[in-house]
């Protein structure tokens, strides 16, 4: 269960059992994981989000969001942050662009991809609690919704409407498991820009389990969600993204990627 451990110690703050030593070439095995660890977040921030909507869908986007946070460490935010500081101040020059990339400190691009990222979650969290609560196989309360727009859950549904809600925003589940089994291909197929946890997970892909985790990454999707079969379109666009803009990837551009198509996702969960 080694590469279980390292998995979750890696991508959340979730507390596991301490391994006594460690090599950097077993995070190339834990990326088998990335996938199952995604659900793993995707329960956190449903939990979290349905409990806050009993009060206030605004609530439950703004308690989804703070999980979201709190079990990544803000890792991905991050790399999203540092990338868009290097494009910022590169110039074209890629020893500029790795020279900034590598830079501790957050300039004025890396605040602002992270101001928009936020507040673009925050929004689509709330869209999508409201769409979970008023979709036509949710309970309904015509006085509720006429006087705010909302049914008042903890008010008249009882437990049945809660266990109908949770069910509807199921699909956010799925969201961080599609985004973090994308990682997987991105560092198997693209050229490492520099030394890091990215090139790390390059040194051995497991294509079996990654091909197992889509197919059933897939299936559920189309039992919960069919728009999300069209998931995979998000990771080719940033897969794309990279080969042309950068030529290759870090750890960072990982990152970046699993937070841009997070958002993605949660759009597209808007519009089926």
């Amino acid at each position: 269960m080694r590469s279980l451990i390292l998995a979750v110690q890696f991508l959340t703050r979730l507390p596991t059992p301490q391994l006594k030593t460690f090599d950097p070439a077993w995070l190339a095995d834990a990326a088998r994981w990335f996938a199952p660890v995604g659900l793993l977040v995707g329960a956190v921030v449903w939990l979290a989000a349905i409990t806050g909507s009993l009060l206030d869908p605004w609530l439950g986007a703004l308690l989804g969001l703070l999980a979201w946070l709190w079990v990544t460490g803000g890792l991905h935010l991050d790399g999203l942050a540092d990338l868009a500081d290097a494009q910022g101040a590169a110039h074209r020059s890629r020893e500029r662009f790795l020279e900034v990339l590598k830079d501790p400190h957050l300039g004025s691009f890396g605040v602002m991809s992270m101001a928009m990222q936020l507040i673009a979650k925050l929004v689509l969290l709330m869209l999508l609690l409201k769409f979970a609560l008023t979709s036509p196989d949710a309970p309904i309360f015509p006085d509720a919704l006429r006087l705010s727009g909302l049914p008042d859950l903890s008010g008249r549904a009882g437990a049945g409407g809660v266990i109908t809600f949770a069910a509807n925003l199921a699909p956010l589940l799925l969201v961080p498991a599609w985004a973090r089994l994308f990682t997987v291909a991105w560092s198997a197929t693209l050229p490492s820009l520099a030394a890091g946890s990215g090139e790390r997970f390059a040194w051995r892909t497991h294509w079996p389990s990654f091909w197992l985790s889509a197919a059933l990454l897939a299936a559920t999707s189309y039992w919960l969600a069919p728009v999300l079969l069209l998931a995979p379109l998000a990771g080719l666009w940033w897969w794309a993204y990279l080969k042309r803009k950068l030529g290759g990837m870090t750890g960072d551009c990982l990152g970046a990627g699993i937070e841009l198509c997070e958002s993605l996702l949660l759009l597209l969960l808007l519009v089926q």
